[in-house]
């Protein structure tokens, strides 16, 4: 399995191929932004876009929910389905993490997309095989030309788990090379039976 994905020749198109071909999946999320507050939230993805976020840190109990059929965000700040119930817009800055972030967009399809934006301006490096805690990987760095940088970032190194193909970590930086975040996203876990309600 490692090295039928090493061999890829493009290990991106293939994360893409491997996203479109899931159903759902579940994740830890941690993010430190090179300014702010370090975020952590236990992540679910169900296609074809419901989204439920329920932060650890900060805003502790505090869960988010995107319904891609109305597109609205629900917002319960004190845990799931208690009072009070807000409704939102998905650009509604209240909502919005660090870098501006939106929840609609938060999805691993959304930041591959982004990634193969820059990749078609751009180069891609192959750093090699790395393990990350009990998980390995293969580590890429994707360059764009600085005319055309993608939205997020001029630069992504990207780490692929080798048994889902998708990232597991992911560092973003600017055309300058000054990091701009760095994105843990630990127990990947796709297509399971059972997911946490979204509605």
């Amino acid at each position: 399995m490692t090295d039928c994905l090493f061999a890829a020749p493009d290990l991106i198109a293939d994360a893409q191929t491997r996203f479109d071909a899931l159903t759902n999946y579940q994740t830890t999320v941690r993010s430190t932004p090179s300014a702010g507050v370090p975020v952590e939230v236990r992540y679910c993805y169900r296609k074809p876009g419901f989204i439920r976020m329920d932060f650890i840190r900060p805003h502790a109990g505090a869960v988010l929910a995107y319904n891609p059929e109305t597109d609205k965000v629900t917002l319960w700040p004190f845990g799931f389905h208690t009072f009070p119930r807000l409704a939102l817009a998905p650009d509604n800055p209240l909502i919005q993490g660090p870098n501006a972030h939106r929840i609609d967009r938060s999805d691993i399809g959304a930041l591959l997309g982004q990634i193969r934006e820059l990749q078609r301006h751009g180069e891609t490096q192959i750093v090699g095989h790395e393990a990350l805690g009990s998980r390995h990987s293969v580590h890429l760095i994707i360059s764009g030309a600085p005319e055309h940088d993608a939205a997020g970032g001029a630069c992504y190194q990207l780490w692929l788990d080798v048994m889902t193909g998708l990232p597991i970590k992911v560092i973003r930086a600017d055309r300058r090379g000054e990091l701009i975040e760095t994105v843990l996203m630990e127990d990947l876990r796709v297509d399971l039976p059972e997911i946490e309600p979204f509605l």
